[in-house]
């Protein structure tokens, strides 16, 4: 043809990378498509591996963005952390949709590869666990499942030991001359959050006071947000495995959908959902 592909594209377009970074050079892009080694030859297994790499590299960005959030609502700087927030909660909606996908594995489909898994497990994520943490679910027993990764648990023990981003939200309503009590201000950071009433009583003034109290009225909704899009997750979790496998036992040794399901009743930043009762 006279008028080929080469001769229609602008002047100004590069196109020799001998000496130059091109765009699978600076994505790493031969480390990241040839990370997919499927152990069966079944044709559905790279869907499978595919759905949990892409899901890491987006908790990968959650993280980033909850620990950049806490710094700055630690330094209370809370309007930086906003925009850090809400891409948070648009990245869970990614995660959320990602079982819609996975969901088109049949159960015969997957029982044709699920005994090369062995007993590795999602509960087996330390990116999802770090999330969690992060979040203010805490819980210590967790951390022996990554005792034989030396690069990954001291990253687990180090986020169980520090406070959550409700906690650095806690403070803030403190800093803002909220009364708080100490318990709840200085707490054992390793421990699961439990609700207090002094807690919600600020959160209430902040809701009553939008005006006055803005800023923490938007982390608050911010949170709930994020709150509200994590047990989303876990739902469409939970539902997806009892499509998948029924009530099979996992394959890392939990009970399946029946543990999922145990997950769903963990509630997060309780005092911002129970205070709508009382408005």
């Amino acid at each position: 043809m006279e008028n080929s592909v080469s001769n229609n594209l602008e002047k100004g377009i590069q196109l020799d990378f001998e000496k130059e970074m091109s765009y699978g050079d600076y994505l790493r892009l031969d480390q990241i498509l040839t990370g997919q080694h499927r152990l069966s030859d079944h044709h559905d297994e790279m869907l499978f591996i595919i759905i949990h790499q892409t899901s890491e590299l987006w908790m990968k960005l959650i993280l980033h963005e909850l620990h950049a959030a806490i710094d700055c609502i630690q330094k209370n700087e809370l309007e930086p952390s906003f925009k850090m927030l809400s891409r948070v909660s648009r990245i869970q909606q990614q995660l959320i949709q990602s079982w819609s996908v996975l969901s088109t594995l049949t159960p015969a489909e997957y029982m044709e590869f699920r005994d090369k898994l062995g007993h590795s497990s999602g509960f087996q994520s330390f990116q999802n666990r770090l999330i969690e943490f992060a979040l203010g679910n805490k819980n210590a027993r967790t951390l022996a499942v990554y005792e034989h990764q030396p690069e990954v648990y001291p990253l687990l023990t180090k986020s169980l030991k520090e406070p959550s981003i409700y906690d650095a939200a806690i403070s803030a309503l403190s800093k803002h001359g909220l009364k708080v009590d100490e318990k709840a201000l200085n707490r054992d950071w390793t421990q699961n959050y439990e609700p207090n009433e002094s807690v919600e009583e600020a959160w209430l003034t902040v809701y009553r006071n939008t005006d006055q109290y803005w800023d923490l009225y938007e982390l608050a909704e911010k949170l709930v947000d994020i709150g509200n899009q994590q047990q989303l997750w876990r739902f469409n979790h939970m539902t997806t495995v009892e499509r998948i496998i029924g009530h099979k036992m996992g394959t890392g040794g939990s009970s399946g959908v029946n543990y999922l399901k145990k997950v769903l009743d963990h509630q997060f930043f309780p005092e911002l959902l129970s205070l709508r009762t009382k408005l």
